[in-house]
């Protein structure tokens, strides 16, 4: 498969539309941006039907290396292929840092919630105090 996405901004119009269908989206908020402090690359397919944020950034969680903010796939590509081929970016970026993402599971409408990211390799390593699933790959940083 040849590579699916483009770099983009924070502040994408296309990519701020499918963030707001996001499950992690600020509600009722009119925001002009939306990825946070911190170092960060946003990805987005040239049709912006899919779009993916990694963020490099002290997480309150106690997580370490290079967090997935949002990942969200409208488009005929496989999740997982997505996943693999931001992976590489963010290898590129930030060499030998371990990647995750959480994944609230009562939120997404598969049975196996972050199933496409294992299928990406990722593997799950724990909950967070709130409940969330943490997905990793790369093992602690």
């Amino acid at each position: 498969m040849r590579p699916a996405w483009w770099i983009t901004k924070d502040g994408d119009t296309d990519c701020l539309a499918l963030y707001r269908r996001h499950y992690s989206a600020r509600k009722g908020q009119r925001l002009a941006q939306f990825v946070g402090p911190g170092e960060h690359i946003v990805l987005r397919t040239e049709r912006a039907d899919a779009m993916f944020v990694w963020r490099k950034f002290i997480d309150d969680s106690g997580q370490v290396g290079v967090n997935c903010a949002v990942f969200r796939n409208e488009s005929t590509h496989q999740s997982s292929e997505l996943i693999r081929q931001a992976d590489a970016v963010a290898d590129c970026a930030w060499p030998g840092l371990r990647h995750y993402t959480f994944v609230r599971a009562e939120a997404i409408k598969s049975t196996n919630p972050g199933f496409c990211f294992q299928r990406a390799g990722w593997t799950r390593c724990g909950m967070t105090k709130g409940g969330l699933v943490i997905l990793e790959l790369g093992g602690k940083a």
